[in-house]
């Protein structure tokens, strides 16, 4: 009977590393609100980034406004490796990052750890 238990609780935890590390998770995504000739979106810090993906409008002027509630040193950061951005996110606080929507594209962004990820979507 012990082997039995055993056996279930086996198949149930290898079932849930791989449905953790190969299933498709479902991501938030928000397009950007334009107003006056400016697009702005808000981002919630709090174990993750949500919405997770971000949508901007190529050529108009973006601002992602991040407000970390996550007290850990790992999301005290957002990094941006391909505009060239790493700004500190205070915790409980409004925090502004201006992207360049020059060129279409997707891109990554991550926590100071590179541990958890979003993306922007220029189109």
């Amino acid at each position: 009977m012990d082997k039995l238990f055993v056996t279930i609780g086996a198949v149930i935890a290898i079932s849930f590393i791989a449905w953790w590390f190969f299933g498709k998770h479902t991501t938030a995504m928000v397009d950007a609100a334009v107003t006056h000739d400016k697009q702005d979106v808000d981002v919630s810090v709090s174990g993750g980034y949500t919405p997770s993906t971000v949508v901007l409008k190529r050529g108009i002027p973006a601002q992602i406004t991040f407000n970390r509630k996550d007290p850990s040193n790992c999301l005290e950061q957002v990094v941006f490796p391909d505009f060239g951005i790493n700004e500190f996110l205070p915790k409980d606080e409004n925090h502004a990052v201006t992207i360049d929507t020059s060129t279409p594209g997707e891109y990554e962004y991550a926590c100071g750890m590179n541990m958890f990820h979003g993306k922007v979507i220029i189109k």
